[in-house]
């Protein structure tokens, strides 16, 4: 444990290689946060332009606020939050001119040198693609916090911290240029650049040569010697799948809340908030380093690797993309398969998760409605807004994703023979269009990634599991690895209604099966099963046979009604991924392609 104060973060920056001096020019943009009262939820913010030095030459100008924040694909319309918004002129405060509902206009003065706009952000929504302030510690996401100007998006900014007096500690990866002031070398750079303020631990590593740190907030009963070197161990087996570390530096915050939430990705950082108690099981503790390593991924797939739609961002409107299956969902592939290479997950465990995504995946109804590129696009709209059929009509880009990770992995390996693998696609679009280019890709691009590291057309298979809902031939792709693909449940005649009971009423009720075909609606509050009082689905189903019928009495709309549902025989599938005997030396060689180990 690392003891970091205030006073002590240019120590830190030292060690962290970041240059305090002849950072550049002075920022055209200059922030200054405050939080008076933390109790209250409210940071204090001032704005301050340059107008010389960015050669400004219209008669007012715009401040906006984003309506969204990258990684997060849902407009959230951040200005909700921005209150006593002014600014000042002749020394007395002036309100401000809001022309929309994200916009505020500031009408300058002929030879004005500078504009100051002051405000008052309310941030008590705690989540990782949100801000946050209490007595115990405040997170800023800038997107939500930082008002900007949309002509001066590749200017420097600025942003100084004034903790509150109870907070000593600052965590953030932005480049710090003095003891509690930092900036980022655009408007891009700044939104993706979360701090933390309070009281929080701070852990230290390194991957390579390469400082790592920890923000910890929050208490938890967690072994920190073993808690730190499983994270650098999962950093380093992270950093092999490219073979080339983006970052000079890097920073995880970790929120420990009464109840997780999951991660976001930045361009230098991560926060993720997880349950403190979750460190205390053996499941738990591996979500947790699970989830940091799916955030991790990102630093190359999304933040690097990223279709041409992801950067630079449009704050105000939707950022369109057909591939969020590739990265959000090859990013979660990636996730597990990184503990899996670096030993810590069992081989066994990691291929009983990949057949269990798959059974997920293939038996969502919307799976056959809905494509992985259809799924991305329609993120917007879809995937944060789900309602009681979403599982009917869409399928989740993190899932599908996932499975196309396998999926395309081991389609890599056969056609190139065992020369190539996934990795090898990762690392063509990462030279190819970030380091080479400095760009995202586009669609076609993406496909001749995969052509060419193949060695054949991909054409083919996207059309079919990108851009279609075809199934894969999962059996196939295996058996190449050596692996045996089998339903456990083929052949069985299970009894299966196909709806869900939470708290008395149906939760979800799936397109197929009898209760979907005879009425049974969400909502609908069960009140009793041949006249016998309704306990669970499981315990109805208990003692009947496919084809017998069961009178199920409901409440809808605060009227009864009674609805006669036949007992269906479930098409559900339970994948299972065993090994075969007697491999031959061309599937042990395919294999450890595939996963870098032979059993």
């Amino acid at each position: 444990m690392t003891k970091f104060t205030i006073n002590s973060l240019v120590l830190v920056t030292l060690l962290l290689g970041i240059n305090l001096l002849g950072f550049g020019a002075s920022p055209v943009i200059r922030h200054e946060i405050s939080m008076t009262a933390p109790h209250t939820h409210y940071f204090q913010v001032k704005t301050t332009v340059d107008l010389n030095q960015s050669h400004w030459n219209k008669s007012y100008i715009d401040f906006k606020m984003a309506a969204w924040t990258p990684g997060s694909y849902l407009i959230r319309e951040f200005a909700r939050n921005v209150e006593s918004l002014s600014t000042v002129k002749n020394g007395s405060l002036i309100p401000v001119e809001k022309i929309n509902k994200n916009t505020w206009r500031v009408h300058l003065s002929k030879g004005q040198k500078q504009v100051t706009i002051s405000y008052d952000v309310y941030a008590f929504e705690l989540s990782v693609r949100t801000s946050f302030l209490d007595d115990t510690h405040g997170y800023i996401n800038p997107a939500s916090v930082l008002l900007y100007v949309h002509e001066l998006a590749q200017q420097a900014q600025s942003v100084q911290i004034n903790p509150h007096k109870s907070f000593q500690r600052i965590s953030t990866a932005l480049k710090q240029t003095d003891s509690q002031t930092y900036e980022a070398k655009n408007l891009d750079e700044l939104i993706d650049s979360p701090i933390e303020i309070g009281n929080h631990q701070v852990f230290q590593f390194k991957v390579g040569n390469i400082p790592h740190q920890i923000a910890f907030y929050g208490q938890a009963k967690v072994d920190t010697t073993k808690f730190i070197a499983d994270v650098k161990k999962m950093c380093e087996e992270a950093a092999r799948v490219i073979g080339q570390h983006p970052c000079d530096h890097y920073l995880f915050i970790i929120h420990n809340l009464q109840k997780g939430s999951g991660g976001l990705e930045h361009l230098y950082s991560t926060t993720c908030q997880v349950a403190r108690a979750a460190y205390e099981t053996e499941n738990g503790y591996h979500g947790i380093i699970g989830l940091l390593s799916h955030e991790y991924f990102h630093l190359w797939n999304v933040k690097r690797i990223r279709p041409m739609a992801l950067g630079p961002f449009d704050y105000e409107n939707e950022n369109y993309t057909h591939n969020l299956w590739l990265s959000e969902g090859m990013t979660s592939y990636y996730g597990a398969l990184i503990l899996q290479r670096s030993g810590q997950t069992t081989t066994e465990a990691y291929l009983k998760s990949v057949a269990d995504e798959i059974s997920s995946v293939e038996n969502t109804p919307g799976n056959k409605v809905e494509s992985a590129a259809s799924a991305s696009w329609d993120a917007w709209i879809k995937y944060y807004r789900p309602n009681e059929n979403s599982r009917n009509s869409t399928v989740s880009y993190y899932s599908k994703g996932s499975v196309l990770g396998t999926v395309l992995n081991l389609w890599i390996i056969k056609q190139s023979n065992g020369k190539a693998n996934l990795d090898d696609a990762f690392k063509y679009l990462y030279q190819n269009y970030y380091v080479k280019q400095q760009r995202g890709f586009t669609d076609a691009e993406l496909e001749n990634a995969f052509s060419f590291v193949a060695g054949t057309s991909a054409k083919t298979i996207f059309q079919q599991l990108v851009y279609g809902t075809v199934i894969p031939d999962y059996a196939g792709l295996l058996r190449e690895v050596g692996y045996e693909w089998t339903d456990v449940n083929q052949g069985k005649t299970i009894p299966y209604l196909g709806f869900t009971v939470t708290a008395g009423k149906i939760s979800a009720v799936l397109k197929g099966s009898t209760a979907y075909d005879h009425g049974l609606n969400v909502g609908d509050e069960v009140l009793k099963v041949n006249s016998d009082t309704f306990e669970s689905v499981d315990k109805t189903l208990k003692d009947k046979n496919v084809g017998d019928t069961i009178l199920f009495t409901i409440r809808r709309d605060g009227l009864e009604r009674t609805l006669a549902i036949p007992v269906g025989k479930s098409n559900l599938s339970a994948f299972k991924i065993s090994s075969m005997t007697d491999l031959t030396e061309r599937q042990k060689a395919l294999r450890l392609k595939w996963l870098g180990k032979i059993n």
